[in-house]
């Protein structure tokens, strides 16, 4: 699989996801396996206001290659302007616009997974990027749903507008806006869109185990996954993906004890981390604010395994890395890895639901202006 001038092998990307896929966590991943690994999700009106916390979230490790970067935006001129911003000053070697979340505060204005539906703006903001992007020779890319609900599907619409606008490749979650993080994934969708374009399709949507992966590929011919929860508490995931696109059979079964070594490992990142993001002369330390950070995976990581409800507590409140060690040090370390959870999901699940969208969104689908306060401030998403 290539993105512009970057062949991916494995054919494997990390879902960009807030608060997860920082520095620390993209990093931990590439030492499992190879692939794209993809930024948190940054708004484009962050970047071109220099807001502070949005630029601290276009970071990068100095050996993650290519950098891939995440933006939102409603507006076509300040999509514009900030993709030239990241383009001309070097700050990412691939850009991805989100087309596909659906959280309300996003699609009541009209932005994420509702936006395709107004598939003339749509197709501006595609091209201001692209156009954008292109005198630096850095790749556009897209992500989206297959539509707001079952009854205004817009990826067929929507992907070959993005071909024709010049992007490199399309990524979809193969679920509705209204679906949000429940059922299961239409992957004929998927296959659908392949047969309708010609550049590159990756596949999203319940990929667990690497296995699954093969078989969506084989099952919609698409070019390479997009892989989000199914990493969550199991980093380990992208070096199962790596074996299986490599033809073998090895799959990674962690004993509790070498579990308990990348959740160190993590939580070591993410407290160095801090370290660049901030200021040591403030009250909380910098190991303390690494450490809470980390405390959102410990349920993730210990899934399935036995483990009593207070360590499990203790755990999801530590505040320093001696306090982690010396929990970590109650675990069985010869528990074997709970095959039970395999193929299972993670993370987020919820329910369907009806999608919040802007007044009259659906009246007019031809309408190419953008709708009023529909810019998120800064970094979000």
């Amino acid at each position: 699989m290539r993105i512009g001038p970057f062949e991916v092998t494995p054919p494997v990307v990390l879902a960009p996801m807030a608060g997860i896929t920082n520095v620390a966590f993209r990093k931990l991943c590439r030492e499992q396996g190879a692939g794209v690994y993809v930024c948190e999700m940054v708004t484009t009106r962050g970047i071109v206001e220099r807001n502070p916390k949005t630029l601290r979230m276009i970071a990068f490790d100095e050996d993650e290659h290519p950098r891939s970067l995440q933006v939102y935006g409603v507006d076509p001129n300040v999509v514009g302007r900030a993709v030239g911003m990241v383009a001309d000053q070097g700050l990412a070697d691939h850009i991805d616009i989100n087309f596909g979340c659906p959280v309300p505060k996003v699609t009541r204005r009209g932005g994420g997974a509702a936006l395709p539906w107004r598939h003339n703006l749509f197709g501006r903001i595609v091209r201001a990027a692209v156009d954008a992007a292109a005198p630096s020779g850095v790749p556009v890319t897209i992500k989206m749903r297959m539509g707001i609900d079952e009854d205004h599907l817009t990826y067929r619409q929507a992907g070959l507008i993005a071909q024709e606008a010049g992007v490199k490749a399309v990524a979809l979650h193969a679920r509705t806006a209204a679906q949000r993080y429940s059922g299961t994934a239409h992957w004929d969708a998927i296959a659908d869109l392949v047969s309708v374009l010609d550049v590159p399709v990756l596949g999203n949507g319940d990929i667990w185990e690497a296995d699954d992966a093969l078989r969506m590929v084989a099952e919609t011919g698409c070019a390479g996954v997009v892989v989000g929860r199914g990493c969550l508490g199991r980093p380990w995931l992208f070096a199962d993906l790596a074996a299986a696109f490599g033809g073998s059979s090895h799959r990674v079964m962690p004993t509790l004890g070498e579990v308990a070594v990348v959740m160190r490992r993590h939580a070591t990142l993410l407290v160095e981390w801090a370290a660049t993001e901030i200021d040591p002369r403030g009250k909380i330390s910098t190991e303390h604010h690494g450490c809470a950070d980390f405390r959102k995976h410990v349920a993730w990581y210990l899934k399935g395994f036995p483990v009593g409800g207070e360590l499990r507590r203790r755990l999801a409140m530590i505040s320093s890395l001696a306090e982690l060690d010396d929990l970590l040090g109650k675990l069985d370390p010869d528990v074997p890895f709970p095959e039970s959870e395999l193929g299972h999901p993670r993370g987020r699940t919820n329910s369907p639901g009806k999608v919040a969208l802007p007044e009259g969104w659906l009246q007019d689908p031809a309408n190419p202006d953008v709708p009023a306060g529909a810019e998120l401030e800064h970094s979000g998403g």
